[in-house]
Protein backbone atom coordinates (compact mmCIF):
# COMPACT_ATOMS: atom_id res chain seq x y z
CA UNK A 1 0.00 0.00 0.00
CA UNK A 2 1.26 3.69 -0.71
CA UNK A 3 2.23 5.87 2.12
CA UNK A 4 -0.18 8.36 2.61
CA UNK A 5 0.13 11.83 1.13
CA UNK A 6 -1.23 13.81 4.09
CA UNK A 7 -0.44 13.41 8.01
CA UNK A 8 -2.38 11.49 10.05
CA UNK A 9 -4.28 13.55 12.89
CA UNK A 10 -2.02 12.43 15.72
CA UNK A 11 1.34 13.39 13.09
CA UNK A 12 -0.52 16.93 12.79
CA UNK A 13 -0.97 17.01 16.58
CA UNK A 14 2.56 16.63 17.14
CA UNK A 15 3.67 19.07 14.96
CA UNK A 16 1.42 21.51 16.35
CA UNK A 17 2.51 20.99 20.30
CA UNK A 18 6.12 21.17 19.24
CA UNK A 19 5.53 24.24 17.47
CA UNK A 20 3.66 25.70 20.37
CA UNK A 21 6.38 24.63 22.81
CA UNK A 22 9.40 25.26 20.98
CA UNK A 23 8.38 27.56 17.98
CA UNK A 24 9.65 25.37 15.53
CA UNK A 25 8.61 21.77 14.31
CA UNK A 26 10.45 18.81 12.83
CA UNK A 27 8.48 16.46 9.93
CA UNK A 28 7.28 13.40 11.73
CA UNK A 29 7.79 11.63 8.55
CA UNK A 30 11.40 12.37 7.50
CA UNK A 31 12.80 14.45 10.37
CA UNK A 32 13.79 17.98 8.83
CA UNK A 33 12.59 21.12 10.14
CA UNK A 34 9.55 22.65 8.64
CA UNK A 35 9.42 25.82 6.97
CA UNK A 36 6.79 28.30 8.43
CA UNK A 37 4.64 30.88 6.51
CA UNK A 38 2.74 32.88 8.35
CA UNK A 39 -0.84 33.87 7.19
CA UNK A 40 -2.76 36.65 8.47
CA UNK A 41 -6.42 37.29 7.56
CA UNK A 42 -8.24 40.74 7.96
CA UNK A 43 -11.46 40.99 9.90
CA UNK A 44 -13.02 43.01 7.07
CA UNK A 45 -15.27 44.23 9.24
CA UNK A 46 -16.35 40.81 10.64
CA UNK A 47 -15.29 41.99 14.03
CA UNK A 48 -12.24 38.75 14.20
CA UNK A 49 -8.90 37.99 12.62
CA UNK A 50 -7.23 34.69 12.71
CA UNK A 51 -3.37 34.61 12.52
CA UNK A 52 -2.40 30.93 11.08
CA UNK A 53 0.82 29.33 10.54
CA UNK A 54 1.07 27.21 7.96
CA UNK A 55 4.45 24.56 8.24
CA UNK A 56 5.65 22.73 5.07
CA UNK A 57 7.96 20.20 4.79
CA UNK A 58 10.81 20.90 1.82
CA UNK A 59 11.72 17.09 1.54
CA UNK A 60 7.98 15.25 1.45
CA UNK A 61 6.11 18.63 0.68
CA UNK A 62 3.44 17.68 4.04
CA UNK A 63 1.73 20.47 5.90
CA UNK A 64 0.12 21.45 8.82
CA UNK A 65 -2.51 24.26 8.65
CA UNK A 66 -3.49 25.90 12.20
CA UNK A 67 -4.82 28.53 13.85
CA UNK A 68 -1.84 30.03 16.08
CA UNK A 69 -4.59 30.98 19.03
CA UNK A 70 -6.48 28.34 19.07
CA UNK A 71 -3.72 25.53 18.16
CA UNK A 72 -6.33 24.44 15.63
CA UNK A 73 -6.90 23.18 12.13
CA UNK A 74 -10.30 25.24 12.18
Amino acid sequence: MAESASFTPAEERAVREAYAAQGSADCPRCAVRMRERSIGGGSFGLGYARKREWLLCPQCHRSVLFDLKRGTRN
